[in-house]
């Protein structure tokens, strides 16, 4: 048995290699363009964005579904790709890009909530994963085992998050599981296409109850929960691989195509607007249960991903702490939550995301790309420093007014919303009553009021970017 892990260790270091949290060495950076859109194409299409879809009908019709799931993957894409942009310049997770505007300690509240987030979304994953095998499992064998199913899929999907980016994208995606994902995806879409009534569907009225800014805001929160994690990948790619590109068109094909077949779904077999429906919609008129195998297999990267990035965000604070029992720990603390998991907030879940990280991405974007034009010193980002609370102003303005624009989350939360605006500061509450969404005035007022608030910074002692990848090149990888 110790040789046997000997070699698996030996294998990891030569294919993936932790490096924690410091900069990528460039002989290290092998991700192309090409890479990074597959990889990103891939972690936009999934089980989870189709039943976003799905809750965008029958509220609003399907014309106008589609209009806000293209809208929303445009606009929402954006800081995805941005973020990323800056990893792949840098070299370093979004974690640590955080610290020269937040801080050092400043940045260990968004690693905190994003450990949260993504603790919760790879629990949500698992639970899916389960009960989408399940329902496979109960067509083909007749076996209803959810637990079985469970736990099966959080150890696949824990072992890949040990691998990282490098060996998933290089010897998983690229090799199978991108081409059993798009498959499967081109054979539900046909199948769907071909029997629904597409006429009756494109002309049938919405029947109210979601405003079109908002259903835009639950497009592009999908995206934006990923930019907490775009640097974590996108660092390892080569120097001038056209990451930018890659990342924003690769995400936005899937995210578009997976939210309007999510919405086709329901339209067309009146599956309800969770896991349950969409799984048992794909099994019955769609191709059957081995279809839903396929798309589980290609499933498994996105909560890899999560669980990857709930280990790096961890080492932002804590560096020391090894990566592979890190990514061990969050596995085993999913499948425990994944256990007692329900769907009934999942939309509300989505929306608390957004209100978190699009004003951050707001706050970081106006720092780096225009204060400091698109480039920081290592120093910056590893000097000890502590917290920004300049930057931290704008971030919590964005964060209340995008809940003052279309409240959500818990009951009492929105009641201490309603108390703070209407009740103390005599302000209408909701501010737009959910007409220009929440997303953009959010973001707009964040990066408005960090142009204003925040300033160039001036770091001592430290090379630039171009030189400091080169001096990481002999550090040993870490955890």
């Amino acid at each position: 048995m110790s040789t046997l892990s000997e070699r698996l260790e030996r294998v990891l270091e030569r294919e993936a290699p932790s490096w924690g949290i410091r900069p990528v060495p460039p002989d290290r950076r092998r991700l192309s363009g090409v890479d990074l859109a597959v990889l990103w194409g891939d972690l936009s299409v999934g089980l989870l964005v189709m039943v976003t879809g799905a809750l965008l009908v029958p509220a609003l019709g399907f014309p106008k579904a589609l209009l806000a799931i293209v809208l929303g993957s445009a606009i929402g894409c954006l800081p995805l790709a941005l973020v990323g942009l800056a990893g792949e310049r840098e070299g370093v997770p979004s974690m640590v890009l955080f610290r020269p505007v937040l801080g050092l300690r400043g940045s260990f509240l968004p690693s905190a909530l994003n450990l949260l987030q993504l603790v919760g979304w790879t629990a949500v994953e698992f639970w899916a994963m389960g009960q989408v095998a399940n329902v496979a499992s109960k067509r083909l064998f007749g076996l209803d085992a959810s637990h079985f199913w469970l736990a099966l899929v959080a150890v696949v999907c824990t072992l890949l998050a040990v691998g990282g980016p490098i060996l998933v994208v290089r010897r998983w995606l690229e090799r199978f599981g991108i081409y059993l994902l798009i498959g499967s995806a081109l054979w539900i879409t046909a199948k769907v296409l071909a029997s629904a009534d597409l006429g009756a569907i494109w002309r049938s009225p919405g029947r109210g109850g979601l405003p079109f800014w908002l259903a835009v805001d639950l497009v592009v929160v999908m995206p934006i929960s990923w930019l907490p994690l775009v640097a974590d990948y996108n660092r390892f790619a080569r120097p001038g691989a056209g990451g930018f590109a890659g990342t924003y068109w690769g995400y936005l094909a899937g995210n578009v195509w997976f939210y309007a077949l999510g919405a086709l779904l329901v339209l067309a077999a009146g599956a309800g607007a969770d896991v349950f429906g969409i799984g048992t919609a794909i099994a019955t008129s769609a191709g059957g249960a081995v279809v839903l195998i396929a798309l589980l297999v290609g499933e498994s990267d996105n909560a890899f991903a999560d669980i990857y990035s709930a280990a790096v965000s961890t080492q932002n604070v804590v560096p020391n702490l090894p990566q592979r029992a890190l990514t061990t720990v969050v596995g085993a603390v999913g499948f425990l939550l994944a256990l007692a998991f329900s769907m009934d907030r999942y939309e509300l879940f989505l929306l608390l995301i957004g209100s978190v990280f699009v004003p951050l991405a707001a706050v970081f974007m106006a720092d780096y790309f225009v204060h400091h034009r698109g480039r920081y010193p290592e120093s910056a980002l590893f000097s000890p420093t502590g917290v920004n609370v300049r930057a931290l102003v704008p971030w919590a303005i964005g964060f209340l007014l995008y809940h003052w624009s279309a409240p959500t989350g818990p009951a009492g939360w929105i009641e201490a919303m309603r108390t703070l605006f209407h009740d103390w500061l005599h302000l209408p509450f909701p501010l737009f009553d959910s007409r220009l969404g929440a997303s953009i005035p959010s973001f707009a007022a964040a990066f408005a009021l960090s142009l204003v608030i925040l300033r160039r910074t001036r770091w001592s002692g430290g090379p630039t970017r171009t030189r400091h990848a080169e001096s990481a090149g002999g550090q040993r990888p870490t955890g």
